[in-house]
């Protein structure tokens, strides 16, 4: 079972008798395979190299009538007509509050500026309503400058929604696929405005590590150092990397790209459970183990009925007929199955146990953190 991971997927079945959810927990079983080297590259990053986030504010138009309704919305009409201001077109001042917009919606616009876009790039976009448009599809984005966490315009976004969705609706009612109030705009933006890399500054560059780990900084910096010379690499801490490279542009653009080939040894990871607290998927590497304990699981359920009764006043006694409600209280506690982990248990083990518990993904969320509480689970826990 070595260089397997376990997961476990919502339930599949159900069973016999009571109305709930087995845990199905799957593993993912491989012909063991000899362990492969890592290049550089996907292990570490160049510091300074990185994208930057866009944001902007602008209107959808052309929609059959699922747009803002501007009552409510009141920005949307404000928008427009500051728009249609720039355009040379000056609403009366009492008829700018009675725009009945229904082909229009109010949508914030994002992206990303890759590092290195120069202007006339093209850049996707993402397109998402900010008020109660019931949908976008088949709108059009009118021009949209899209700013940067300085202020500056870097961009600016333009084009027809693409919605991967599909929605109808007669009388009462309506059918709906996916999500109709957001969509993309391949290749929908322009740079307008570089953003100045540090990539050929000083003699040195630095390497960010992913994830924080003193074997892996040592063995980037062994790479190095033996292929490049004693010398050319030094870890910092365990997430940096400071390497000295060529001062030349072309030469250290050369250097980068041999340096992000070199090959590390994939060492063992860390043990971690990775718990998803609204999906209730659990992963677990191989490196996981249990200490030992016992694990007791049971279910209790209660069970309120009510049965209304009707009560009858004598005759001739002017009285009035009562309802009332009969109220039966059940509670039923199903044994609980108590297995016992051997000491050093493998991640096979774990899931086997927690096969034979019958547990849900709700009660795998307990169960693992009352054994990380225990002190018998060799793993960090994380809840994301």
């Amino acid at each position: 079972m070595d260089g397997m991971n376990a997961v476990t997927t919502p339930p599949l079945s159900s069973r016999l008798a009571a109305p709930r959810w087995l845990c199905v927990l799957m593993l993912a079983l491989c012909t063991a395979l000899p362990v492969q080297a890592l290049r550089i590259k996907e292990v570490a990053a160049v510091q300074g190299v990185r994208s930057n986030q866009l944001t902007g504010y602008g209107l959808v138009v052309g929609l059959d009538g699922t747009g803002d309704q501007t009552t409510q919305m009141p920005y949307t009409t404000q928008a427009m007509q500051n728009y249609l201001q720039q355009m040379g077109i000056s609403l009366p001042a009492n008829a700018a509050g009675q725009l009945q917009l229904k082909n229009v919606a109010a949508v914030v616009v994002t992206a990303q500026l890759p590092a290195f876009a120069q202007p006339g790039q093209m850049i996707d976009v993402s397109v998402s309503s900010m008020g109660n448009a019931k949908s976008l599809k088949g709108g059009t984005l009118i021009v949209t400058p899209l700013r940067g966490a300085d202020g500056e315009i870097y961009a600016l976004a333009q084009g027809n929604l693409v919605i991967a969705g599909a929605g109808a609706a007669q009388g009462g009612s309506k059918v709906q696929v996916n999500h109709l109030s957001a969509g993309r705009i391949p290749q929908g933006a322009q740079v307008e405005r570089a953003v100045p890399t540090p990539l050929h500054e000083g003699g040195s560059i630095t390497l960010g590590l992913n994830s924080s780990d003193f074997q892996t900084a040592r063995k980037v910096v062994q790479a190095i150092n033996n292929r490049m010379g004693a010398g050319r690499a030094t870890a910092l801490d365990g997430r940096t990397v400071q390497v000295q490279a060529p001062t030349d542009p072309g030469s250290r653009v050369n250097f980068i790209a041999d340096l992000e080939e070199l090959a590390i040894d994939n060492g063992s990871p860390s043990a971690k459970v990775v718990i998803n607290a609204r999906t209730g998927s659990v992963v677990l590497n191989q490196a996981v183990t249990l200490g030992p304990c016992a694990i007791a699981h049971g279910n209790l359920s209660i069970t309120i009925s009510s049965t209304p009764q009707v009560s009858q006043p004598n005759p001739l006694s002017q009285g009035q007929t009562v309802v009332t409600e009969k109220t039966d209280i059940k509670i039923t506690q199903e044994p609980g199955a108590l297995i016992q982990m051997p000491p050093s248990a493998q991640l096979a083990d774990v899931v086997r146990s927690l096969n034979q518990l019958g547990a849900t993904p709700q009660d795998l969320l307990a169960i693992l953190q009352a054994i990380k509480a225990a002190g018998a689970l060799n793993a960090e826990l994380e809840v994301i």
